[in-house]
């Protein structure tokens, strides 16, 4: 549930809510999303099996209890995942959403992140979808920022620390992908974004959300700049009404969602874990595959498909290939893509009908033409 908190999107969003309270849903339903979506991911999809997967390597491969506990343990580490995200948006909403809706919202939302590119994210539908299950506009926008936020410093914190333990192995050998010296520059460049917004976020929401409205503002009236004026300007007049929001949280308000937000981060790197480990048949460094997964989502985080479709699939084959027995990484990919990816899209068909009946329908916000 990483966002980027795009201000061009952000801004559409708003304006498109005024001219129409339900644009959104209109584009939500719309099936030529899906579809561009699922031919993306599908086709590299099939692309890696036919380039990468050893037919007599799977067959040969026997079903043994260690493999069917593995998947279990995979399954396991979704529903951790989903669970410690429900929490936070509990904490993170006051509790004034039951734990039903939660369950719904983050599956909206999580449906929302999975058809719009990684570069954008699902910020400013998720701020629709808590307003309309009754929380105010200051508290909805305080959560989704705060989730950002959150996600944010979960990257920071643990890259560093993944680092200095790896001795800067986070990279598999140039040798064997040339384009990996390119990308270990987008790398370091997403994280230096990644802290820079962190620190803006963190001072305009926790100290002085009126000063860094000024400072942005002035900023933003360079020439170059000033066409996202309009968009900072709506920005900032969110983070200084969330700021009211979030001021004076307790301690235990904050422990209780760093801690939900670690705990979802590192079921969903654990994932993985399980899965290398149910087909290999050697010693594996598995702090070292969920340290590679860290960066591997950094880089994804500049996706401009939607769900990183595409990137993401080969993104796992260049980070995790030398983890995974030869001619399987095609394989094990695409199960990773079913559980961490087709899993939330197959939930929103699921959820968004029953939603939209309890939110939308029940309260005359939609009427459809008989």
């Amino acid at each position: 549930m990483i966002i980027s908190l795009n201000l061009p999107s952000l801004r559409r969003f708003t304006l498109a809510k005024k001219r129409n309270k339900i644009s959104y849903v209109r584009l939500l339903l719309d099936p030529k999303r899906y579809i561009v979506v699922s031919l993306l991911s599908l086709g590299v999809a099939f692309y890696l099996i036919y380039t990468q997967v050893d037919f007599n390597t799977l067959v040969q491969t026997p079903l043994t209890f260690k493999l069917g506990l593995c998947l279990l343990g995979a399954v396991v580490c979704l529903a951790i995942r989903v669970l410690a995200y429900m929490w936070r948006l509990r904490i993170l909403t006051y509790q004034q959403i039951s734990w039903r809706n939660v369950f719904q919202v983050v599956f909206m939302w999580e449906f929302t992140s999975a058809i719009t590119p990684s570069a954008v994210g699902g910020a400013p539908v998720a701020i629709y979808y808590l307003t309309k299950e009754g929380l105010s506009g200051g508290k909805s926008t305080a959560a989704v920022m705060l989730t950002a936020l959150l996600d944010e410093v979960f990257f920071i914190v643990m890259l560093p620390i993944c680092y200095f333990f790896m001795k800067g192995n986070l990279f598999p050998s140039a040798a064997d992908f040339s384009i990996l010296e390119g990308v270990k520059y987008v790398f370091f460049t997403s994280y230096f974004l990644i802290v820079l917004y962190a620190i803006v976020i963190s001072y305009g929401l926790l100290v002085n959300p009126v000063l860094l409205k000024k400072v942005l503002m002035n900023l933003f009236k360079l020439p170059f700049l000033k066409r996202w004026q309009s968009s900072i300007d709506k920005v900032t007049n969110d983070i200084v009404v969330s700021s009211k929001e979030i001021k004076n949280k307790s301690f235990s308000f904050w422990t209780s969602a760093i801690t939900a937000t670690f705990t979802s981060w590192t079921a969903r790197f654990i994932l993985v874990n399980f899965l290398i480990l149910g087909i290999s048949q050697v010693p594996l460094d598995h702090f070292l595959i969920y340290a590679r997964q860290l960066v591997m989502w950094v880089v994804m985080l500049i996706s401009p498909t939607p769900g990183s479709s595409g990137v993401a699939e080969i993104a796992f084959d260049v980070y995790l290939h030398e983890f995974i027995p030869k001619g399987m990484s095609g394989i094990l990919a695409i199960i990773w893509r079913i559980l961490s990816y087709y899993f939330y899209i197959i939930m929103g068909f699921i959820v968004l009908p029953r939603w939209l009946k309890r939110v939308l329908i029940k309260r005359n916000l939609i009427r459809f033409k008989s």
